[in-house]
């Protein structure tokens, strides 16, 4: 224990004998690692938001997308082809099984009026069942009913955005808004679900038979009613897997898909699309860490430069303590414990101060941010690492020194 703790001594004292050097020198550190506390932080808090978000709608979701197809030689870019039908979710409602709900559904941007107010806004044309699936809430008035649905009628659901922007505080529900030259009777506002991935909040949702009815080139060659996607929610989530195959098979006969050929959709689960998205993010948040990391190499320089300095200052000690028959592993190891002091102390000043930013910045409201051990971990970590690695020639040429030399200098 001793043999430990005097070495911790001596470098604590020449960290305190020069106060403001070694305060410079640990500033460098502690802004590198709080620089990369804070963007790995908001990495890590953007990917949870998108992920809550995600997993609010279920990981019993299944979403059909349209795939691509090959005409007069030429491949259309995935999700571009009209490959989906309303006539395709009604067959996969009534020929699969394990299923509980089938939500098709086509999305098109249009500019909306309403008192005195406009704004371009995504409509979204929905059945009825597309409220369970994608677990949406009514905070005033109702949502689309089937006899609306069946009857092609010109009403509407908004996102609490639309309303906002559009009667600026004004109960909606039962006033007009109107779109090209349709009008239509608002019916309900949706509960709000923030600025994250699939968010209705800017939307405006309307009977899909009513954009249909109103939309040019909304129909095949065959007559079916083109859509977007169709959302699928399984039964169970065991079911998942399952249920994603069965439709596959559904879908590749229903299209008549020759066999080895590519499907003209695609189908979507919950957990591959949550598993992409962590993946992304992942990539994303280390990205910001090795750039918020070029920091702590600055850091490092500025630890070397101190380390040059103080073997200098040092010689003679050094001399003594090689007459008094100290090896140069002795020297060596006590020089990079002198580093790995200061950037360890520097690291974790500068947790404190990147959890600190952290937490300023998510309660503001500005974005959400989330620090995690392994980020915390991870900065230490580099931190000292940096020290040693920066901390290493100097303390290989303290320990060559030749004693003579050295107790000569003065």
């Amino acid at each position: 224990m001793k043999g430990l703790i005097t070495p911790l001594t001596t470098a604590w004292t020449a960290v305190v004998t020069h106060k403001l050097r070694s305060f410079l020198t640990i500033l460098g550190v502690v802004i590198g690692v709080g620089a990369v506390i804070v963007l790995m932080s908001i990495g890590k808090g953007t990917e949870a938001t998108i992920l809550n978000n995600l997993s609010g709608l279920g990981t019993n979701l299944l979403t059909v997308t349209p795939g691509s197809t090959t005409q007069g030689g030429v491949r259309s870019d995935v999700g571009s082809a009209p490959t989906l039908t309303v006539e395709d979710a009604n067959a996969i409602s009534a020929g699969v099984a394990n299923i509980s709900a089938v939500a098709p559904s086509s999305q098109s941007g249009m500019q909306v009026i309403a008192n005195g107010q406009n704004m371009f806004v995504r409509i979204t044309g929905v059945t009825p069942d597309y409220q369970q699936v994608y677990n949406l809430q009514v905070a005033e008035g109702d949502f689309i009913s089937q006899d609306q649905y069946d009857r092609t009628q010109k009403v509407a659901v908004i996102g609490p955005t639309v309303s906002a922007t559009l009667f600026n505080g004004d109960d909606p529900v039962g006033q007009t808004f109107r779109s090209g030259n349709s009008i239509y009777t608002i019916e309900g506002v949706l509960v709000t679900k923030g600025a994250g991935f699939n968010s209705t909040d800017n939307t405006i949702l309307i009977p899909l038979s009513t954009l249909q009815a109103t939309m040019s080139r909304s129909k095949t060659a065959s007559g079916q009613h083109i859509v977007s996607s169709i959302a699928i929610t399984a039964t169970d989530k065991d079911m998942v897997n399952t249920v994603k195959q069965d439709v596959t098979t559904f879908l590749e006969n229903r299209h008549q898909i020759p066999f080895g050929a590519s499907d003209d959709f695609t189908i979507t689960s919950m957990d591959d699309l949550m598993n992409t998205v962590s993946s992304a993010m992942g990539s994303i948040t280390l990205l910001l860490g090795a750039i918020a990391g070029i920091s702590l190499l600055v850091g490092g320089i500025g630890v070397m430069n101190i380390m040059l300095v103080s073997v200098m200052e040092r010689r003679r000690e050094i001399g003594i303590r090689k007459a008094l028959g100290a090896k140069e592993r002795d020297i060596w190891g006590q020089f990079l414990l002198d580093s790995a002091v200061l950037t360890f102390t520097g690291g974790v000043i500068g947790v404190g101060v990147g959890w600190g930013l952290s937490h300023l910045i998510s309660s503001m409201g500005y974005m959400t941010t989330l620090v995690t051990g392994d980020v915390v971990a991870l900065a230490v970590g580099v931190s000292v690492a940096i020290g040693l690695f920066f901390g290493f020639y100097p303390a290989w040429q303290g320990s060559r020194l030749d004693p003579i030399q050295a107790l000569r200098s003065e």
